[in-house]
This record gives C-alpha cells, structure tokens and sequence, in this order.
C-alpha cells in the first residue's frame, strides 16, 4: 500500500487508501476530488495500476471490489431542485437502459442485488426520484444518493485495466453531461 501511495502521490496528493469492510481482505484506493481530464493526463493510473498487478493485487477477480465513482452534487446545478431534476434523469437513465448497463457493468446480476440494486422502474424522471429517496436501500443501490455533497455511482465492477478505468469514467462524464443538457 506505501508503494502505491507513493506512485499516486509523487506530484500531488492525489489519492489515500482505507480499509473497507465490504473487502475480503483487501484495500480501497480514494481519490481526492479531480476532473476527467487530471485523471486522464496527470492522475498516474498507468503506473499505478501496473504496480497492483505486479505486487499482486486483484480487482475484477474478485466477488466484493467495485469501482465507485463520486459526482458532486454541484455540478448539476446551482439549487437542491435543480439538482434533482438532473439526478432524476440519470437514474431515469439507469432503469431504461439496466440490461445495457448490466453488461458494461462486468458485474453480475447477483453482485449488482447485493451492492448495486436498482431503485424500480418509473415512467418519469421526477418519479423515480421520489421513489428513491424513499428507498430502504440506502447506499447499495446503483447511484447511491445517501451523500449530501456527492452522488456515487456504484454499479461497475473493480478494476486494474487502465482503459477499462478510463473508459468507465469517461462514461460517467458523459452521461452526466447528457443529464445535465437534456429535458425530461
């Protein structure tokens, strides 16, 4: 884990590791808030994910790890409603589109019940809203909304591919941006 700190934060502080009890013995590598572009272009993925490998680490190979990704909450809008509106639409998204997503997932249909569910099918972005915040689900749901300052998305599979990584947030960026320039 030192080794791995030390690649991530050569230039910056870019990332901390914990300790999570959803891991079968593992690790969880943190990132501090950055755009798509610093990871893309500062952020050292290649390096570091190549160094896991190498030390022995595993990601996708296992039943527990996932990659999340946080969203802030901020960038869909300046007010709580406006906010919603948007978050509505990618959980909208989510539903109408869950075999799809399933399959760029890499998890199972069992590893999505148990730590990614989805909130139900509602015919209109403003209705699923209402309905997931009345979820028991709480944050093991596929956009956990438990985070007053961020949105996680919960439903990929962990990795230690840097295109798979890559390609995944670059999905998140644009189906943000697709949330935030459409209607409902």
């Amino acid at each position: 884990a030192k080794q791995l700190l030390e690649i991530a934060n050569r230039d910056a502080e870019n990332l901390y590791i914990k300790t999570d009890g959803s891991l079968d013995e593992g690790l969880e590598l943190v990132t501090h808030p950055m755009s798509l572009n610093y990871h893309c272009r500062d952020m050292p993925w290649k390096e570091l994910l190549r160094s896991a490998v190498r030390m022995g680490y595993r990601s996708h190979q296992t039943n527990t790890c996932g990659l999340h990704i946080h969203v802030s909450r901020k960038a869909f809008g300046e007010t709580e409603e406006k906010q919603e509106e948007v978050i509505g639409r990618l959980l909208y998204f989510f539903e109408k589109n869950w075999d799809e997503l399933v399959k760029f997932s890499r998890r199972t249909r069992s590893q999505l019940y148990d730590w990614a569910d989805r909130y139900g099918y509602q015919d209109h972005p403003k209705k699923i809203m209402d309905h997931a915040k009345k979820s028991c689900r709480k944050h093991y749901t596929s956009i956990n909304l438990q985070n007053k300052a961020t949105i996680e998305f919960r439903i990929f599979r962990g990795t230690l591919k840097y295109n798979t990584l890559i390609a995944t947030l670059q999905f998140i960026d644009l189906l943000c941006d697709l949330a935030i320039h459409s209607t409902d």
